[in-house]
């Protein structure tokens, strides 16, 4: 097994910086997962490492030893494809033992090495059959067991779960993280699916515009995003984010959006120093608001725009003023577009963001 350090790690087309000095340390054994929109860099990141591109500037380091000078088939890594990369004239088996007889592998070692992975994988009653003959869950386990009989020290992923439907994406997803703790092969995985990202991951980098953004537990990068890009890449239905202005009168701390108000005393240690008038954004996720048909004091005043009943639970979008509120209850509701409702903010899990977007809480 082994590390993966990258040291301000720089890729550049021209003008364009498409990965821009990231720096990561992978722990031995750990499942780390590159999250990020189309076109942020993550693919580049992951090419860099497996050294089919080359770095403008920085390291890439595996067990403490830099591999920029060295060729792709000697650092010891297996990567597995969007696309599977599967060699359609070769049968399932064939395809399994390739980089094996590329290594000149004993025949009896290869039969050994790829009946244990389709073993694994439970795709030993395919062996014989063309990648045009199996079904796209099929074809992404022989890409895997291509990948774990080179007993590699690192995996590298580039979504590999993408083109298949809902119900085998999920069943994959348990299957690919039980089988890397099985192995406890070091792998950096790259999606854009928030999804596999929480469920599959020990850690998670966050990338925007070729930049790391945070690095951290998908608890930590759910629960304390280090700005307004990151919070509202997580979560679903979207975290809500409003405009305020941050006010303090008569003793109080208060959180002005315009249509409503939020007494924020009890956390006013948390806003770090924001002056009173300075523009903030607030932060809820839906779950972390509660709806009620009865008015209250501390209630605010909403109307229901739509409803998405999705059977465990029902996705409200409630209308505050100028702002559109995502809120969901548990099970199937009763509540109607067009009703009045009144909601209330779990005030400890607020979250508070600079204008600019940086996170004050």
């Amino acid at each position: 097994m082994a590390t993966v350090s990258l040291k301000g790690l720089t890729k550049s087309y021209g003008d364009i910086r498409a990965v821009n000095e990231v720096s990561i340390d992978v722990r031995e054994k750990e499942f780390l997962t590159i999250l990020g929109p189309s076109g942020c860099g993550k693919t580049t990141l992951l090419r860099m490492i497996a050294g089919l591109e080359t770095p403008t500037g920085g390291d890439i380091l595996i067990d403490g030893n830099s591999v920029l000078d060295v060729p792709t088939r000697e650092r010891d890594i297996a990567m597995v494809f969007q696309t599977y990369a599967l060699y359609n004239h070769m049968t399932a088996y064939d395809n399994i033992a390739f980089p094996l007889k590329m290594r000149k592998v004993p025949q009896q070692d290869i039969d050994l090495k790829v009946k244990e992975a389709a073993e694994m994988l439970g795709i030993k009653q395919v062996l014989d059959r063309k990648p045009g003959k199996l079904s796209g869950g099929e074809q992404q386990r022989v890409a895997l067991g291509r990948a774990i009989v080179r007993e590699p020290k690192v995996f590298l992923m580039d979504e590999p779960l993408t083109f298949l439907d809902p119900k085998l994406r999920t069943q994959m997803r348990v299957e690919m993280k039980t089988l890397q703790r099985r192995l406890g092969v070091t792998t950096i995985y790259v999606t854009h699916d928030q999804a596999e990202a929480m469920t599959m991951s020990d850690r998670i980098g966050m990338m925007r515009g070729g930049v790391l953004q945070q690095i951290g537990t998908p608890e930590e990068i759910y629960y304390k995003p280090v700005n307004t890009f990151v919070a509202s890449f997580l979560g679903s239905p979207l975290i809500n984010l409003i405009n305020c202005k941050y006010v303090e009168q008569d003793g109080k701390a208060v959180l002005d959006a315009g249509a409503f108000k939020i007494d924020i005393t009890d956390i006013k240690g948390a806003i770090n120093g924001e002056k009173g008038g300075s523009e903030v954004i607030l932060g809820v996720r839906p779950e972390d608001i509660s709806v009620s048909r009865k008015k209250s004091a501390s209630g605010i005043e909403s109307e229901v725009y739509l409803t998405e009943p999705l059977g465990s639970e029902t996705n409200l979008i409630l209308k505050v003023g100028g702002n559109n509120v995502n809120t969901k209850v548990g099970g199937v509701s009763d509540i109607k577009a067009g009703e009045k409702v009144w909601i209330t903010f779990d005030k400890n899990r607020l979250h508070l963001f600079k204008s600019t977007g940086e996170s004050i809480r």
